[in-house]
């Protein structure tokens, strides 16, 4: 009997060792998700901007407001902001040249008027990006402009995933 129990604890062992390790955690100690570096591909690349017009109008349209159209030289002032921050290793509205949102736009020539920039300095998606924006009084008071009627998006990423997106509207 002895001899049938030992057989199967060493069994029973050399299964568990056979096991595959678990899975690493992907919730933190405060029940919350993990966070995890977002990479950019280059297939969705030419999808972000398109993605993000059809989530911020469905926004807008939720609220009643018009539907903004993405614009060539505000998504240009976008990328320009959004390279230039990665650069200067922080997040905010002055270009290390000391230009502001206005003469970015100005500078790629846009004709119209700045309504305003929404910015950010993370490793999420652009659409978790925009809910946290739309958490923020001032950045969605941005976002939901009644006179926005144009809109640029752009974004850098780092090499090791941190993503600064850049968010102009105009009209």
């Amino acid at each position: 009997m002895i001899r049938l129990f030992s057989i199967l604890i060493a069994l029973s062992v050399a299964l568990a060792a056979c096991a595959p390790a678990p899975a690493p955690s992907t919730m933190g100690n405060d029940g919350k998700a993990l966070p995890r570096a977002y990479k950019i591909s280059r297939a969705d690349s030419g999808k972000l901007q398109f993605r993000m017009l059809d989530s911020v109008n469905a926004l807008r349209g939720a609220s009643g407001l018009s539907q903004v159209q993405l614009d060539a030289n505000l998504n240009a002032a976008a990328a320009t902001h959004s390279r230039d921050m990665a650069n200067q290793n922080r997040p905010w509205h002055f270009g290390s040249d000391g230009s502001s949102p206005v003469d970015r736009i100005q500078r790629v020539g846009y004709t119209g008027e700045l309504v305003g920039e929404v910015i950010s300095e993370t490793y999420e998606t652009e659409l978790e990006s925009l809910a946290a924006w739309m958490e923020q009084p001032d950045t969605r008071r941005i976002i939901m402009a009644p006179d926005a009627v144009n809109l640029g998006f752009s974004w850098y990423q780092e090499d090791n995933g941190k993503i600064w997106w850049t968010m102009v509207l105009g009209k």
